[in-house]
């Protein structure tokens, strides 16, 4: 299977212009025979608390469309991150359009400390993606979070995507984490970060991939927007910037 994690330089609080550039990524990793494309955490607002709750929307916003009409056209899986609104307040989702089938949401369960101001756990289970549901994802400080990866071993996950928004001091302490869930549990493992400005910090990049062993096998750069996919058969990487 061809795994592709994106990487996005968000434009702030811009859904639509984010939305325009998220499709060219998606048409990059379509082209190179990607199967599966997670993009970043809050990917179509950037990493914005302050801003979520303005532009909180659901599932099945009409502007979102889009992404399930290239899912069922190309037969690839795309999950995107938006805030997301529900009764007890705010989630950082991850909206996962799959070909001809309905669309699932997930909503971040473990939420960092900074953010319970902002938002509410999704209260949602690992949700498991592909033909043999064994595929993890996670948001962000989840993959910090033992009981997370732990859960999606135990459900059977053999492959954990994580959906991030890292400073350079956060992808060097997920950097380790996602190896030692690689190693721990035969995982394949794939970061999805993004670059530029977020809230108050620097995103930087180096989205990544890990084999079953933990190795660190391929790395985006910290400053480009750009896929990397993982073939899980071959091993074969590819890398593209834009």
């Amino acid at each position: 299977m061809k795994l592709c994690v994106a990487q996005t330089r968000p434009i702030k609080g811009d859904i639509e212009r984010n939305i325009q550039n998220h499709i060219r990524l998606i048409d990059l990793a379509v082209s190179n025979g990607a199967e599966i494309i997670i993009f970043p955490e809050l990917s179509l607002i950037g990493y914005e608390p302050t801003l979520s709750k303005a532009l909180a929307t659901t599932q099945y916003d009409s502007r979102l469309s889009i992404f399930q009409n290239i899912s069922d056209a190309k037969q690839i899986t795309i999950g995107v991150g938006v805030p997301t609104k529900n009764k007890a307040g705010i989630c950082i989702s991850l909206v996962i359009f799959q070909p001809n089938v309905a669309l699932q949401l997930y909503s971040k369960k473990y939420l960092h400390a900074d953010e319970e101001p902002y938002f509410v756990s999704g209260q949602t289970n690992t949700a498991l993606l592909g033909n043999k549901n064994n595929i993890g994802v996670a948001i962000c400080y989840e993959l910090s979070v033992y009981e997370h990866s732990d859960n999606a071993a135990k459900n059977g996950a053999s492959i954990y995507m994580a959906s991030v928004a890292k400073s350079a001091n956060g992808v060097k302490k997920a950097n380790q984490s996602l190896s030692e869930i690689a190693q721990k549990y035969g995982m394949t493992v794939l970061m999805s970060n993004c670059v530029g400005q977020n809230d108050d910090f620097i995103s930087a990049g180096n989205s990544a991939v890990w084999n079953n062993k933990g190795d660190l096998v391929a790395q985006l750069n910290d400053s480009d927007a750009g896929i990397l996919i993982y073939d899980t058969v071959t091993g074969n990487i590819i890398a593209k910037i834009i």
